[in-house]
This record gives C-alpha cells, structure tokens and sequence, in this order.
C-alpha cells in the first residue's frame, strides 16, 4: 500500500510537472525582446536612459544589440531580432517592402556633421555646402575614415560621395574602419582624419576627442530614426507583442519628453529631436 502511494505521488507529481513545462519555457520567451539598433542610440546614452524605464512600465526585458543599421535589419530579414530603431531610410523603406517589418513609424532626428582635425588641412570649414566639402577632402588628398560598416552613417556618406561626383573607393587617403561611430571617431582623432559622425554620438564623445565641427547645418545632413517592427507574419518566433509595447513606447509623449530634453543639461542641447506623428518630408524646415 505504501508503494502504491508512494507511485501515485510520483505519477501526480509527474504530471503537473509536464503540465507547467510549457508554461516555464514560454514565460521568460514572452518577456524577452531583441531590440536591434544603431550604435549612436547606444553611444549617445540614450538607450541606457529609455530602456529601464520601458521595462519598468511594461515588464518587458530588453536585449540591446547595437550594431550598424545595414546589420540591424540583416537581422530582422533572419528573424534574429524583434524590433529594430535605426536611421537608414531609403534601406527602411526596402526591408519593409520586402515584407520583413511592419508600422515603420518614425521617432526622432538629429543631423550629421563633419569632424576633423583642428588643422583642416582641406580647408573645409566654411565650405558652401557638404558635397563641396567631400570634393576638397578628396582633391587635397586629406584623411578621411569612413565607418565602412553598411551602417545609415557610411549609407550617408555615400549619398553625400556621389552627390560630389568624386571617386574616393580604393584611394589611399580614404580609409574604412569597420567598426561603430564611437570607435571611429576615436581612429580619427588618433590619426588626424576626417569623419561623418551624427551629432548626438559626437556631443556625447566630445570631451574625449580632438574633432571640431567643421561642416554642419547643411539639409543633405538630416539623420532621421525610425522604429520598425520584425513582421511576425514571416517570422512567427518573434515576440511581437514585445516589439510593438516597444515601438509604442517610443512614440508615446512620455518618451518624446524625454527625447527632447536629452542632453541639454550636460552637453547644452539635446542630441536628438522628437518627431512622433511628422513626415520625414517636413523636417528641417
């Protein structure tokens, strides 16, 4: 008889532990999002203040991977991310079109510049506009490191390139350095080169770098972030109820509020602009 109950208790036990198996796995899953993203939101310090909150409101955890926006959405057509916040938009628009993300929604903005040594042995600063900047660099021969990273910073830099109409791939003083715009901007200092950066990982960076701002304010400039989610229709592991309490989460007026006093008590202005609800077409103006 002792057995017997001894066995049934072992059945019973076995059976709720097979019952509250799936329940185990799933939960953690369900909690867990993979948010992809450029390294600017990451350098800058933006994430490290927006993330906490948002897991704190919605219970969701966040894994940050920061990365070149090319890479970002490589990871979104393998299904390898949940939610991607990058700012390549003429990629966006193909990833999306593709089918591999869904509610592309625009978040923020900032713009690019261009650094160099204080020098400027180009003689670009005061240049009449970017391209024009891009064509004195080349014609000196001057340094210049590229992010080399498929990244929507070196995506910039190529519309500006063939803007100027200058050959520059395979040149000796053009270098790539595959590597993130904080890295970069650290190789450009080391070597006393010119660089395309985005304002806000440059104002972060600042105090560590020997990089003026040389060119700025020009409308080819413009560096737009947009929030996309992973489309679960084509990948149906990703956790899309997470990707889009994250998308919400950073168009919503809390997160805007913040996003437009980021970095005006350290650094004296923001480094990003909120745009939650604009067209990309009426920004700049």
């Amino acid at each position: 008889m002792k057995r017997l109950c001894t066995f049934m208790i072992a059945a019973l036990l076995l059976s709720f532990g097979m019952f509250l198996a799936p329940f185990a796995d799933a939960a953690p899953a369900d909690k867990n999002i993979i948010l992809s993203t450029t390294t600017s939101t990451q350098d800058s310090g933006l994430l490290d203040v927006l993330i906490p909150i948002f897991e704190k409101k919605t219970g969701f955890f966040v894994k940050t991977i920061a990365v070149g926006s090319g890479q970002a959405m490589a990871m979104g057509q393998k299904g390898e991310a949940d939610v991607l916040l990058v700012h390549s938009p003429d990629a966006e628009k193909k990833f999306v079109a593709g089918g591999y993300g869904i509610n592309r929604r625009i978040v923020m903005h900032n713009d690019f510049v261009i650094v160099g040594p204080s020098a400027d042995p180009a003689k670009i600063k005061g240049s009449k506009s970017t391209t024009d900047a891009f064509k004195k660099i080349a014609a000196t021969g001057a340094l210049f490191v590229s992010r080399g990273d498929n990244s929507g910073t070196h995506a910039k830099e190529k519309v500006i390139w063939k803007a100027a109409g200058t050959k520059y791939e395979g040149e000796k003083w053009y270098q790539q350095t595959g590597l993130g715009m904080g890295q970069t901007l650290n190789v450009a200092t080391e070597k006393r080169a010119y660089t395309l950066t985005d304002r806000g990982t440059y104002l972060a960076l600042k105090k560590r770098l020997d990089l003026p701002i040389l060119v700025e304010g020009d409308a080819i400039l413009l560096n737009v972030y947009h929030v996309i989610e992973v489309n679960p229709a084509k990948w149906p592991k990703v956790n899309a109820k997470g990707a889009k309490a994250f998308a919400d989460f950073m168009v919503s007026p809390e997160t805007q509020a913040i996003i437009k006093t980021f970095g005006v008590e350290k650094y004296g202005s923001p480094l990003f602009f909120p745009d939650a609800g604009k067209k990309e077409e009426d920004l700049g103006k």
